[in-house]
Order: C-alpha cells, then structure tokens, then sequence
C-alpha cells in the first residue's frame, strides 16, 4: 500500500505502562528533557560548526502530528518528546504555554505560530482539525498538492506565512522539490524573538580581538565588552562556576527571558558529552550575584537541519516507514512522515538578540554568595553554549552553539 505524505516544517529565528497523573507544568520539563537529547545527535560529528535550533518549535510541530498518531507509532514519539499521555494533561500544559509565551505588553517581541497546510480534496478527521486549532492555535488551510501549478501556488503560500511570522528572517524553508502529489499535509510552527538586553553593551568599548576556534586557529572577531559607568564599573550578573565551566546569565529587558551562557575551561567537546537536563538544573540552582567583567563576540549565523534520520535514530522509525500509523488523523492508515526541515537564525549584539525558528513536517501516503571586590572574568574568546529561556515556566526556547563566530 502507498502511503501519503505529512511534511512538518520548524522556523525558529533569535535577535540579540499506566501514566500518572501530569500536571501542565510537566511540558517545559518535557520540552528541556528533549533539548538536550536532540542537542547530543545534532552536534555528533560537527564539532566544528557552529549550531542553533528552537526545541519547542520542533515540539510544538511534533505534537500536532503526534495528536494524530496511534498505537506503536504514538508509542515512541511519546518516549522521544517525554509527551505526558494524558491528553488533558498534554493540551492544556501546551495551550498554557503557548499563551504564556505570546501574551501582550511585554517589553521584547516573542511569538509562535501553528499552521497546517491540507490538500484539499483529502479527508482529515474532523476531530484532529478541532483538536489542534483549540489547543495549539493551528488552523488548516485548504490547498492543492496534487496539481503541478496549485502545488507550486501552496508552496508560495507556506513560505510567505513563515517569512511574516518570522519577520523576514526565516526564507523559503519549503523548497518545491520538498512537495510532491502525493504530500497530503504539512504543519508548520514559526518562533520569533526579538529582545534588548537589560544592560546593553557599550558599542565604543567593542573592538577587534583574537577568538580561539581551536588551540591552533585564531580568528578576529568584534569582542564586545560590558561596563556600566566608567571603564572599571562593572555589572552584576547571576554567574556560577565549577572545575569545568562558566555559566553567565544575561537577562533581557523585562528579565522575563535570559542567556544563560556556558563556558568551558577546557575543551566544548568534553562539555557536551556530559551535556544533559538534569546538569543544567543544577548550574541554574547554583547561579548567584557576581560583579563580571564581561567579554562577548558579536555573532551571527543560520541553520538548516533535516531531522529524519535524527528522530529514527532517538527512537522513532515507525512514523517515516511504511507501517506508520497517523489514523488519528484521517481515519486510516495511508499517511507517513516524508519530511521534517527546522531552520534556524540569530544575532547577537551589543543591543540584545533577534532569533527566528521554524519547523515543518510533511505527510505523504504512506544560594548566594559573598561577593568579592575583585570581579570574576568572563571571556568568551572560544567556544562556547548559550541558551534563551523563558524565565517564568523554564522553557527552553532556543539553544546553539558558538564556534566560530561570524
């Protein structure tokens, strides 16, 4: 039998047993569980390149397609997205948190948005289109995907929402070999922010310095530097540190986002491998007021990642094969995964960061501390890990890594 195909398309973009039962707070936990496991198989054999990605972009395309799957295939999707089972628990929690993230009257520009994209002469469930615009905001469009010109006008249109809601950052994430006449659904997901920095560099103070990519490669790169007042005025900022590491938090103006920056002493590599949720957990506990001087490189780059093959690879084949089974969705079992494309872009600078997402799936048939006089020395010169989190529920919003800035 053939099977159909559902393309999920991710757009992230950055400036500057039985279960028991879950409680809405448990999808942030689930969202940063899964940061770090996604983290260790993107970065696997690219230590040299620089990376960057929205985990709940990716999530939050995920679990409009998981909504649709069933038994063996809902099964592992379940185990590598850590979903709550309970179907209350997992909308309400998701529905709570895409609220919180796109309220109004804050002092940055952060949102997401969820669409899907259905060929119009298809049959979905009724159920599943209710399901996914009441709790995550996704509306189906109707378009045509198995005539040549409609297909190349859906194409268009797909990537124009994602350019809008992305603020121009996050261009042509479908390319229209990506769509074929047998693509009967595609969800998209675009998150963009855009934040200043509680205390923003000073551009006089940023000047040309070494950036050490690897003990035998340097590179000059626009080294910003953090005073307030005069040249030896220095801020305070959370900061920890242990035999491997500095962590830094940067908070963004309203300090309801943040960056949490890890440095490493010795080598990124060795960081990473023991990279996880829970070491995170425990840096953020052991954050506390330090007076810093601050050394950060200007940065700028995009990203592009196909994840079949990665989310195979964590656990889920079933829902790319041919024994998919996405009958939540459409009341058979014709429709598989053909395709999942997240693209990604940041910048940091003196002023704060912009950052953008998107992710698209395709279906086819088938304590403190007292503080010393002296500030600790902060200096970002090789490389390191930074992260934007949502302060108040603890999301990971977007996560990367900085090897050679550009």
């Amino acid at each position: 039998m053939s099977k159909y195909f559902i393309t999920a398309i991710i757009l992230m973009m950055v400036f500057i047993s039985t279960p028991l039962p879950c409680k809405a707070e448990d999808i942030p936990d689930a969202n940063n569980r899964f940061t770090f496991e996604i983290y260790q198989k993107l970065t696997h054999g690219k230590e040299d390149k620089n990376l960057f990605f929205s985990p709940f972009s990716i999530i939050s395309a995920m679990v409009m397609t998981y909504e649709g799957a069933r038994g063996q295939t809902k099964e592992e999707m379940e185990k590598v997205f850590h979903f709550p089972v309970d179907d209350k628990a997992r909308r309400e929690g998701f529905l709570k948190l895409i609220n919180e993230i796109n309220k109004k009257d804050k002092k940055y520009e952060l949102h997401t948005a969820n669409a899907l994209w259905a060929e119009k002469s298809y049959k979905f469930l009724e159920d599943y289109l209710k399901t996914v615009e009441r709790y995550y905001h996704g509306k189906a469009t109707n378009v045509g995907f198995i005539d040549p010109s409609e297909r190349e006008q859906a194409v268009s249109m797909i990537n124009s929402w994602v350019l809008g809601h992305t603020n121009g950052k996050i261009k042509d994430i479908i390319k229209p070999q990506a769509v074929s006449q047998d693509t009967r659904l595609i969800l998209t997901n675009a998150i963009y922010f855009k934040g200043k920095w509680k205390l923003q560099f000073d551009k006089k103070l940023t000047k040309d310095d070494d950036f050490k990519v690897t003990a035998d490669k340097k590179i000059k790169v626009p080294m910003m530097r953090m005073a307030m007042k005069g040249f030896n005025d220095y801020p305070e900022f959370n900061y920890a540190e242990t035999d491997e590491l500095q962590a830094l938090e940067l908070p963004y103006e309203g300090e309801e986002l943040s960056m949490l920056i890890l440095l490493p002493k010795g080598n990124l590599e060795n960081l990473e491998k023991t990279l996880s949720y829970e070491k995170i957990e425990g840096i953020k506990r052991s954050l506390s007021l330090r007076l810093v001087e601050l050394y950060l490189p200007r940065f700028k780059f995009e990203t592009e990642y196909s994840l079949n093959s990665v989310f195979a690879e964590m656990g889920m084949p079933t829902a790319f094969s041919n024994f998919a089974d996405f009958s939540g969705m459409d009341g058979t079992k014709k429709l598989k995964i053909d395709k999942v494309i997240h693209k990604a872009f940041v910048e940091v600078n003196e002023e704060g960061t912009e950052a953008a997402a998107a992710t698209a799936v395709v279906m086819v048939t088938k304590s403190a501390l007292n503080e010393p006089k002296k500030p600790v020395v902060f200096r970002a010169d090789h490389p390191f890990i930074f992260i934007i989190q949502h302060n108040k529920t603890g999301a990971i919003l977007f996560i990367g890594r900085v090897y050679e800035p550009k």
